[in-house]
């Protein structure tokens, strides 16, 4: 599904440099290396405050407890996503509320999450789902009516835009009162282990983050706030650093591959390709997800599997009927669109160095059994 090595292999020297310079000088935690990979993606960003911490669920989980939240108080998020979004919540004792997602673009819902509110609803968790920025202008502004906080999952869409009505643009991940990022290795932006961001725009909010992520500490063994041990280690953010310069090339690169995709694909009866805007830069496609409509999904899935082309579903069981986040409030009928989802999406190899010949064979591969 990601290749890689051959990522490596084209910037190998300046990891292997930036890996070295840690070793030489022996700084693992809160190194150099993480300082500069801070002040660096607060200015991709255009951000004013990153917090690194060790990976994205706790980039999560610090961001809701620096917030404040209580246990009891409800957190909507979308039930078509990765266990890592509620996980984070059920943790905190707070109460998840699971809302369907649009049919369209596979992000929370704005209709869904208007209906979900309650007098108990403290915060709102969109999802930038397989790449893809939510409605956050929408968002935003329901979150703003209701005095809510917005939580921006950006584990998936490090990089992408979300444009606005006046025109403008802003970054996913920057726009909600706090956002989160993960930098797993098969991340847009990854680094060669687990590591983690939190980004805010509110100076206060970030001094309370930059307490938790560090055991509740400001000064050494003076403990202000109740904190975890989540830090970004110093050989991680080596390889950030390297990378980062090659974000937007990066996003690029899984952009034209998605064109060529859905260019090969599209106009087919039993496909949904996702659709690609050249104005905005709003999906920098951490996954390129079809939709199988009125064929074998499952059928399809292993031809291609036998035919040596890794694929994917994204995901398999709705958040709702995981036996870890079942609820008696939820009903199936809540649900058409997620459940809906899961029968048809399908994710095929999404990286960097993806060739035309590549693509070609996947694509030709995906007509073969679909035509027979």
């Amino acid at each position: 599904m990601v290749d890689l090595k051959s990522q490596y292999n084209a910037i190998k020297e300046t990891v292997d440099t930036s890996i070295q310079e840690v070793l030489d000088t022996n700084t693992y935690i809160n190194g150099p290396q993480v300082h500069l990979f801070q002040k660096s993606l607060e200015e991709y960003l255009g951000v004013k405050h990153v917090i690194p911490c060790a990976n994205g669920t706790d980039a999560l989980q610090v961001a809701m407890m620096g917030l404040g939240l209580q246990p009891g108080d409800e957190v909507i998020t979308a039930d078509f996503t990765f266990a890592a979004t509620v996980e984070v919540i059920a943790l905190l004792q707070l109460t998840p509320v699971l809302v369907d997602v649009d049919i369209y673009n596979m992000n929370i819902a704005i209709d869904k999450i208007r209906k979900a509110i309650t007098p108990k609803t403290k915060a709102i968790v969109p999802v930038h789902l397989f790449g893809r920025a939510s409605n956050m202008e929408a968002i935003m502004a329901l979150a703003k009516e209701h005095n809510l906080y917005v939580i921006e999952d950006n584990a998936q869409a490090i990089g992408a835009n979300c444009k606005f009505s006046d025109g403008t643009k802003k970054k996913a991940g920057t726009i909600g009162h706090v956002g989160a990022t993960s930098f797993f290795p098969s991340k847009n932006l990854g680094c060669y282990g687990d590591g983690g961001a939190i980004f805010t725009n509110d100076d206060e909010l970030a001094h309370t983050l930059r307490g938790i992520v560090n055991h509740g500490m400001y000064e050494r063994y003076h403990h202000d706030v109740v904190g975890v041990n989540s830090r970004l280690d110093s050989i991680q953010a080596a390889v950030l650093n390297a990378k980062l310069p090659l974000l937007d090339q990066y996003n690029k690169a899984r952009q034209n591959a998605a064109r060529k995709y859905s260019t090969a694909l599209e106009g087919h009866k039993n496909i949904i390709a996702p659709s690609i805007c050249d104005i905005c830069d709003c999906h920098v496609f951490h996954q390129y997800t079809l939709r199988i409509i009125d064929a074998d999904r499952n059928g399809l899935m292993q031809h291609l599997l036998d035919k040596g082309i890794p694929c994917a579903i994204y995901y398999p069981i709705p958040l709702h009927s995981q036996k870890a986040y079942a609820d008696a409030r939820y009903q199936e009928e809540d649900f058409p669109v997620t459940n809906q989802l899961v029968q048809e999406v399908i994710s095929l190899p999404m990286h960097t160095e993806l060739d035309d010949e590549q693509i070609q064979f996947i694509t030709d591969s995906i007509l073969e059994f679909l035509n027979k």
